[in-house]
């Protein structure tokens, strides 16, 4: 894949994660203008570039890492996006939060740019927020959508009466 390439996917994903912008914040939900929670906006994302979501995933409680003690979000982000170094992620890619050292991960975000990401957390919609210094410590993972994406679908032209 060329970097110009690589570069028009990035952003496409940012402009693509951005329409979910406002989106109440709701447990387990992914529908864009509905609700979604951190896991929501990034299927509703993915499903939004691929035609469908990766794998349905199974009810979950709010505190569902602590309570397996599994990286269970690390693992399902490593069966359908591609693991990166921490140090290469950029636009477009999805970082993975831990929030306490030897916990599982368990918020993501799409990353818009150096220190910047999309993301929903409790209490909020789906917000464009800086990354303050104690959530990037917590950063654990980070991954980048699988290329080639699909083409987006053309928006038909309406017709012209002559």
């Amino acid at each position: 894949m060329t970097e110009a390439a690589s570069a028009e996917t990035r952003a496409r994903i940012v402009a693509l994660a951005r329409t979910w912008l406002g989106t109440p914040y709701h447990h387990q939900a992914s529908m864009r203008g509905a609700g979604a929670d951190c896991l929501g906006l990034l299927r509703g994302v993915y499903a939004e570039l691929y035609g469908a979501e990766p794998e349905a995933p199974p009810p979950y409680t709010p505190s569902w890492a602590e309570d397996r003690g599994a990286e269970t979000l690390r693992d399902a982000a490593a069966r359908h996006l591609v693991p990166l170094d921490l140090t290469v992620a950029g636009p477009g890619d999805v970082l993975l939060f831990r929030w306490r050292e030897r916990l599982p991960a368990k918020h993501c975000a799409i990353l818009v740019g150096p220190c910047v990401m999309i993301h929903a957390y409790d209490g909020h919609a789906v917000v464009e927020s800086w990354i303050p210094p104690g959530w990037a410590r917590r950063i654990a993972y980070a991954f980048r959508f699988p290329e080639p994406l699909p083409e987006p679908s053309p928006v038909p032209l309406p017709e012209i009466p002559t």
